[in-house]
């Protein structure tokens, strides 16, 4: 063994030397116990091990439950601590808890912290924007990035070091119930929106200013269409479809976003849960892409390898020591979220089923960015501006313009929307989502939220009268945290029904806010808490809510907010305004009144297809050729398509062309098409790229997004919009599975949604 350095300061200690010379120094000094206490997080288990009854810091529990002085990896969601902590609390919570960990254990190891960051830090007073969903139809990486740079900001000056977030899942199939949680069914647009939150959430990859945190791409891999549609289950794909679609985000975020962390996924590809997935998290992730960061458990995913009788067990472990042999031969780097089977990690190398060199491989990358992030130099926050920061009115503003951007018209006969409050003297706010807070899964508390009800009293004031009805429930109360999801009661919601009648007759406009909730569309975490659902029809007497609202003969306007696609037939034939809103944030009043009157004019995209029903599934665009021939009786087309918006204003889109018409195959060109604001309102266009190969080795999709631009147009205002086409928009895998351009004709598209009747064409030679 190598001398270790002498004399009063370690190497390990000295900010004068690489994190990499730190981390060879220290784990030649670390035991055993030590390293494998590097892998193991304490969660729920906080209160016996670190917090007294008020969820504040107990240094005699921590002493006695950590008297070993071995140290610990991770302490995960300290925001949650007792009943939860605002900005200072927590800031102060994670100092004192860092200190005991620096002060207590022999090498004097800092831990680091997680939490949960997925639309917001999900802590009290984090500020919230709208869920990924509600982000992927913004198509805006510059709006993206911001979101989550603030976010990263929020949590790291509370304490926090890595955020649990972006999910890069591409999602396929929309009766799953974490739809939300993701940016869309389209591989590019995910991966240039993970890219986007990547870049938020590391910045450069320095973490000097202490305004950054480490991100986890998740879930790894293919999790986003699972069989049946139900979470956690077999996803059953080819190998070039699992490349191609659900690789590729992460790949990108890897190689060209430099992402600390990965997280594995609980499904099973091809037999092999991910988390026993040498393959993948290895072969794939490590050697083949260069991974240098560090992969985490998802929470009791290792236990899940054996049996979990809660939820599922894969039974590819006979129990939970054999289940942490995998992981660890998998490459697991720690486990999430409590010391469970990592708990016989010293068991398994004293009798030599594991190396300890294996332990040390996968502990060194964690140990790096501790030194990175500057934990054993400045391991500290600052609790007063963590009080001042979190929350504050710019973060608010940024929100509102994400929850803005959101907002998707799909529908606006008659040209019914924008409202002009000087010619009505009332508008009726109806429905079940018109006076609750909705923010979606992996939510916090935070320090506002407004209703669309309350929005639109704000914006009318005293000019317009604006009463209100509930009309119906869609589950009785309706928590995310709450595991059993109760129906409402037809009696009682026929009774509501009738009341939203009387309220909607003395009103010249009817605002209908339906849909789903937290608890119709969620993640399926065990077999009581279920999201997942066999049909995409509105719930309960929604839609008869809407049948009484059309038959006052008033103008209805419905607003849509919901985790998944829903299947609106009926509405999407008789209603005249529909908007897709999603769950927009904190901000869900002020943005929709603001689209509402006209202040904003929407240009939101839809990021998933919406299918008439769920028997229309798979509904994605980017099919093969030999799919959506047709039904019998049935419209085979998508109720609404992928990147369809409208706006209260029109575009039209002329003198599509090649910079190139021909190039080799190592060659690049652009598209260039007029867009032109044809309409009376200023306002925001995506013009997005498509691509097909006309003859290939294998089969290729219909068309696939291969570039997106937003551009902001006056009345009447025509701009010249460029998007490159490059060797990577063309390549694929061919029939021997090599990633390459093939010789041939690229039919290139350029339009407003992905439909045909929306896309200008022309044809891109590529010669070898």
């Amino acid at each position: 063994m190598k001398k270790l350095q002498t004399g009063s300061r370690p190497i390990y200690k000295s900010p004068s030397h690489s994190p990499s010379r730190r981390v060879k120094d220290l784990l030649a000094r670390m035991t055993l116990e030590e390293k494998a206490a590097q892998m193991m997080c304490v969660w729920q288990k906080k209160a016996e091990t670190l917090l007294d009854a008020e969820g504040n810091f107990d240094l005699k529990k921590a002493r006695a439950h950590f008297k070993k002085g071995h140290g610990l990896g991770q302490v995960g969601r300290p925001s949650d601590a007792g009943k939860g902590k605002d900005a200072r609390g927590m800031a102060e919570l994670t100092n004192s808890i860092q200190k005991f960990f620096l002060e207590n254990s022999r090498l004097g190891i800092p831990v680091l912290f997680h939490e949960e960051c997925l639309h917001g830090q999900a802590a009290i007073d984090g500020t919230s924007f709208p869920q990924p969903i509600g982000l992927g139809a913004t198509f805006n990486p510059g709006l993206v990035e911001a979101l989550y740079t603030m976010t990263a900001a929020e949590a790291r000056l509370r304490g926090t070091h890595q955020a649990l977030t972006p999910v890069v899942d591409v999602a396929r199939d929309p009766r799953w119930g974490r739809v939300e949680e993701t940016y869309g069914e389209d591989p590019y647009l995910v991966t240039e929106l993970g890219l986007a939150a990547v870049r938020g959430f590391q910045g450069d990859g320095l973490f000097k200013d202490k305004k950054r945190v480490l991100a986890t791409l998740k879930h790894f891999a293919a999790h986003g269409q699972p069989e049946a549609g139900m979470n956690c289950a077999p996803t059953e794909v080819s190998m070039r479809v699992l490349r191609e679609v659900f690789l590729q985000p992460f790949k990108e975020a890897v190689q060209k976003g430099g992402v600390a962390s990965v997280m594995a996924s609980y499904n099973e590809i091809d037999g092999v849960p991910s988390h026993a997935s040498e393959w993948l998290l290895r072969d794939v992730l490590r050697k083949e892409w260069g991974f240098k960061g560090f992969v985490v458990s998802d929470y009791y995913a290792i236990w899940e390898l054996s049996d979990r009788p809660d939820t599922h067990g894969h039974r590819v472990a006979a129990d939970k020591k054999a289940a942490a042999l995998l992981a660890v031969k998998a490459g697991v780097n720690i486990e999430l979220p409590e010391p469970d089977c990592y708990l016989h990690l010293v068991e398994l190398v004293r009798k030599a089923a594991l190396a300890e060199s294996e332990l040390d491989e996968l502990v060194a990358p964690m140990l790096y960015y501790k030194f990175k992030l500057g934990l054993f130099d400045d391991p500290y926050v600052d609790p007063a501006e963590a009080e001042q920061f979190v929350g504050c009115p710019a973060n608010r503003e940024l929100a509102l313009q994400g929850a803005r951007e959101t907002i998707t018209l799909l529908k606006n006969e008659g040209g019914i929307a924008p409202l002009d409050p000087r010619r009505i003297k009332s508008v009726a706010v109806i429905g079940p989502n018109a006076d609750r807070q909705l923010l979606g899964g992996y939510s916090g508390r935070p320090k506002y939220y407004t209703s669309v009800l309350d929005g639109i009293r704000s914006k009318v004031g005293d000019r317009v009268t604006v009463p209100y009805a509930e009309g119906c429930k869609i589950t009785t109360g309706g928590s995310w945290n709450q595991d059993p999801v109760t129906p409402s009661d037809p009696d009682e919601d026929r009774r509501q029904i009738q009341e939203a009648v009387q309220v909607a007759q003395q009103a010249d406009v009817i605002v209908l806010a339906i849909g789903g909730n937290e608890q119709t569309s969620r993640e399926a975490w065990s077999r009581t808490h279920l999201g997942d659902r066999p049909s995409l029809d509105l719930l309960g007497r929604q839609e008869e809510l809407v049948k009484a609202m059309l038959a006052t003969g008033k103008p209805v306007i419905v607003l849509l907010f919901n985790g998944r696609p829903l299947s609106i037939n009926y509405l999407s034939q008789h209603v005249p305004v529909i908007f897709e809103c999603w769950y927009l944030g904190q901000e869900t009043g002020r943005a929709v009144a603001d689209v509402l009157f006209g202040d904003y004019n929407p240009s939101g995209k839809l990021p998933i297809t919406i299918p008439r029903s769920a028997g229309h599934l798979p509904a994605f665009y980017n099919h093969k050729p030999s799919a959506r021939r047709g039904y019998l009786f049935d419209d085979v087309s998508p109720l609404y398509p992928f990147g369809f918006g409208l706006s209260y204003t029109s575009y039209a889109f002329k003198r599509l062309r090649l910079t190139k018409q021909k190039i080799h195959r190592g060659g690049s060109t652009r598209a260039l098409v007029e867009v032109t604001n044809t309409g009376r309102r200023t306002g925001t266009e995506v013009v997005q790229l498509y691509i097909r190969d006309r003859v290939s080795s294998v089969t290729r999709p219909v068309k696939e997004l291969k570039g997106f631009v937003k551009v902001t147009l006056k009345p009447g205002e025509t701009r010249m919009v460029a998007l490159d086409i490059t060797p990577e928009s063309l390549a694929f895998y061919d029939v021997n599975m090599k990633y390459l351009v093939e010789p041939g004709e690229f039919e290139i598209m350029v339009g407003s949604s992905s439909r045909d009747t929306d896309l200008q064409k022309t044809v891109l030679t590529v010669v070898k």
